[in-house]
C-alpha cells in the first residue's frame, strides 16, 4: 500500500510539471526583477533606470506610477502628462530634466517582447526619493516678557524633506544645545530643542534681552528666518504701589464727596425749576376746574 501511495504521488508531481512547461510554451514567462531606490535634489536632474538586457523592434515599453490610482508615465511609445515637456528617454529609461517633489513615488516600467517560449514580460520597480530644501522657518519670538517668567520662542519649517533640525542665534551668535558649555552659561538658563525648533527659558533675565533669529537646515541646504528683538524688564513693584494708592485715594475723594452732598441735602431737594414747574401745573389745574363749575351752574 505504502508503494502504491509513493507511485500515485510521482505521477501526480509529473503532471504537475508538465501542465506547467506547456502554459510557459503557449503563453510565456514573467520575470520581476530587483527594487531601486533613487534619490535626487529638487529642480535637478535624474535617470529612472529601467534594468533590460536587449532591446528589439518588437519590445513594448511602458512606464506607469503607482500609488492610490496608476498613471500612465511612458505610454505608445510616447511620454505622458507634464514629462513630455522636461523628461527624455534613453532606451528604456527616464530621464527628468527637472525633477520636483511631486515626482516621489514608486514607478513601474513593464517591457513585454516575443521569445522562443512565447510573450516575455519582465519588470522593474524604482522609488524616486525627492530632497528639499528648507524654505524661510517661521520664527514667533515675543517683543517683551517680565524677567523670571517662562518665556518659549518657536521655530518651523514646512517644505523641508527631510525634515530639517533648528538651530537659535542670539545677536548673531550660535546658540548652543547645550548652555552649560557656552561662555554665556551663567548668564542664561534656556532648553533648545533640534527637532521641534523651541527656545525655552525657564527663568528669563535681562540679561536675555537681544535679537533672535531661527536657522532651519538639512542636507540639501539652510535657510534664516529674519531677526525680532526681545525686551525682558523687571517687575516695577514701586509702579504697581504707587498705582494702587492712586486709585485708592481717587475712590475715597468720591465717597467723601457723595457723603457730604447727602448731610447737605443736595440729593433731596427739589430745584427751583422743579418747584416753579409744580406750581405753574396746580394753577393751571384750578382754573379749569373753576371754569367747569361755572358751566355747569349756568
Amino acid at each position: 500500500m505504502a508503494r502504491r501511495s509513493r507511485h500515485r504521488l510521482l505521477l501526480l508531481l509529473l503532471r504537475y510539471l508538465v501542465v506547467a512547461l506547456g502554459y510557459h510554451k503557449a503563453y510565456g514567462s514573467s520575470a520581476p526583477k530587483g527594487h531601486q531606490v533613487v534619490t535626487a535634489i529638487e529642480y535637478q536632474e535624474v535617470i529612472l533606470a529601467c534594468k533590460y538586457a536587449k532591446k528589439t523592434m518588437s519590445s513594448r515599453l511602458e512606464w506607469k506610477k503607482l500609488g492610490r490610482s496608476v498613471s500612465f508615465v511612458y505610454y505608445q511609445q510616447s511620454l505622458q502628462g507634464d514629462f513630455k515637456y522636461r523628461a527624455e528617454m534613453i532606451d528604456f529609461s527616464i530621464r527628468i530634466k527637472n525633477v520636483t517633489r511631486n515626482d516621489a513615488g514608486k514607478y513601474r516600467c513593464e517591457i513585454s517582447a516575443p521569445s522562443k517560449k512565447g510573450q516575455n514580460l519582465e519588470e522593474d520597480t524604482v522609488t524616486l526619493e525627492v530632497l528639499v530644501a528648507p524654505a524661510v522657518p517661521s520664527c514667533n519670538v515675543p517683543s517683551s516678557a517680565l524677567s523670571g517668567t517662562v518665556v518659549e520662542l518657536r521655530c518651523h519649517d514646512k517644505e523641508g524633506n527631510p525634515a530639517p533640525e533648528y538651530t537659535w542665534f542670539k545677536d548673531g551668535v550660535n546658540l548652543l544645545e547645550n548652555p552649560r558649555r557656552g561662555p554665556q552659561s551663567s548668564n542664561s538658563s534656556y532648553t533648545m530643542n533640534t527637532k521641534s525648533g523651541t527656545l525655552q527659558f525657564n527663568a528669563v533675565s535681562k540679561l536675555d534681552s537681544g535679537e533672535y533669529f531661527c536657522e532651519a537646515h538639512n542636507s540639501v541646504g539652510r535657510r534664516r528666518c529674519h531677526a525680532k528683538r526681545m525686551q525682558v524688564d523687571d517687575l516695577n513693584i514701586r509702579g504697581i504701589i504707587a498705582a494702587v494708592v492712586g486709585v485708592a485715594f481717587v475712590i475715597s475723594v468720591c465717597g467723601l464727596g457723595v457723603c457730604y452732598a447727602q448731610r447737605k441735602g443736595y440729593f433731596s431737594k427739589e430745584t427751583s425749576f422743579q418747584r416753579s414747574n409744580s406750581a405753574s401745573k396746580a394753577t393751571t389745574m384750578s382754573e379749569n376746574d373753576f371754569k367747569h363749575t361755572k358751566s355747569f351752574i349756568i
